[in-house]
């Protein structure tokens, strides 16, 4: 089966030298969600603008169903990836219908797309995101008036609005309070049980044992472990990368037979005592 996205040998490194991204092989099959997790500065961003072609690599490849991201016009990635950056300045005098819109930019001639009144396969995409990011009340105003929580939710209606098959999102949930980071992450899980795929990165590792088909763990560049959160989330794993200050457990998820890991910051226990 041909990966949706798959990473080859990827390297980065920022002007001076440093080494951000190093030799990272990665693929996400087919309607997958993955999370990639790990410490501040452990290349996670790099990594994911990397996979968008927004950076060129140093060494490796991008590969987009097969096909090498780098032979592909920005108008073609804009239709096949949609790209949630960590963080996107709201312009004050844009409302959200017309923020949302904007995703359908590489859906439109090139030479129309300045000036094209939105057709209605856009209204119709339009009114199908903000419904399923369930914004379709902030239709009307304007970027700056909206919560933190709000404008997360109309940044992914307007990646949904993209209509393209790869999500690719850079700590969607960050700065979320506790109910609209699960209200966020179900989006992302209603959409890939559409039909798309994701790789998220996200320091919540308690919604990403939750939520991900499989994490990978990245630490200084390269992928320290990999795999199904149940095999990544343990002590003997994510100690040796975060430190011991985190507790593990277990939560019920679609059922009482079904138990996913839970990892929360935790002070560690005194000596003599340890984790479940």
């Amino acid at each position: 089966m041909v990966s949706a996205l798959a990473l080859r040998g990827l390297a980065y490194a920022y002007p001076g030298g440093r080494a951000a991204v190093a030799g990272v092989d990665l693929a996400l099959a087919p309607g997958e969600l993955l999370c990639l997790v790990g410490p501040n500065g452990s290349g996670k961003s790099t990594l994911l603008r990397l996979a968008a072609g927004l950076l060129a690599p140093g060494a490796g490849r991008v590969e987009l169903d097969g096909r090498p991201l780098a032979e592909l016009r920005p108008r073609e990635r804009a239709r096949r990836i949609a790209f949630v950056p960590q963080a996107l300045r709201a312009l004050p005098d844009v409302d959200v219908e017309g923020f949302v819109l904007g995703g359908r930019y590489a859906h439109q001639p090139r030479w129309q797309s300045a000036f094209r009144r939105p057709g209605a396969a856009d209204r119709a995409a339009l009114a199908r995101a903000l419904r399923e990011a369930d914004v379709e009340d902030l239709a009307g105003r304007h970027l700056d008036e909206l919560s933190h929580g709000q404008y997360q939710r109309v940044r992914m209606a307007r990646a949904l609005a993209q209509e393209a098959p790869l999500f690719l999102l850079d700590e969607p949930s960050a700065g979320l309070d506790p109910e609209h980071q699960v209200q966020l992450f179900l989006l992302i899980e209603r959409a890939v049980a559409a039909g798309r795929t994701a790789l998220v990165v996200t320091h919540e590792l308690n919604l990403a044992g939750r939520f991900a088909a499989r994490c990978v763990v990245l630490e200084r560049g390269r992928v320290a472990a990999q795999g199904t959160p149940a095999e990544v989330f343990r002590p003997a794993v994510l100690g040796a990368v975060f430190g011991p200050h985190l507790y593990y457990g277990t939560a019920a998820a679609d059922g009482p037979d079904a138990l996913r890991p839970l990892v929360v910051p935790w002070p560690a226990p005194d000596s003599g005592h340890s984790n479940r």
